[in-house]
């Protein structure tokens, strides 16, 4: 097997779920084939490069192997390897928002007493 469809490959290689989510991906360009645009029954081959856009994270991943089947997870991850820049920008921006998360920390609704002084301060 020297080529494959693209929204097999992402199906098989465990980005999505199913076909017709990857399929959605490609066609809400959140999936780009070499920095393109592609429709999901492009033909993929290896050494291709991939951008995925899965929610908050963007993986930027190269093709090392073809498969339509769906298989375990350790078989999944040898179709692919990701680019050291893509897990580098992966994990500063994962940083980023456990920072921006850590500083809402709240400890709850006011007590009694600070009830009173937010009336107070709200009331002047």
């Amino acid at each position: 097997m020297d080529k494959v469809r693209i929204d097999k490959w992402l199906w098989a290689a465990r980005f999505f779920k199913t076909r017709s989510l990857a399929k959605s991906a490609i066609e809400g360009g959140k999936v780009q084939i070499d920095g393109n645009k592609s429709k999901a029954s492009r033909q993929l081959e290896l050494g291709t490069i991939l951008t995925i856009r899965q929610g908050f994270d963007s993986k930027t991943v190269e093709v090392i192997g073809l498969s339509e089947q769906r298989r375990g997870a350790p078989e999944a991850l040898l179709l692919y390897t990701e680019t050291a820049e893509s897990i580098a920008l992966r994990e500063k921006d994962s940083a980023l928002r456990k920072a921006a998360n850590g500083s809402s920390i709240s400890d709850g609704k006011p007590n009694k007493k600070q009830r009173r002084q937010i009336h107070r301060f709200l009331s002047n």
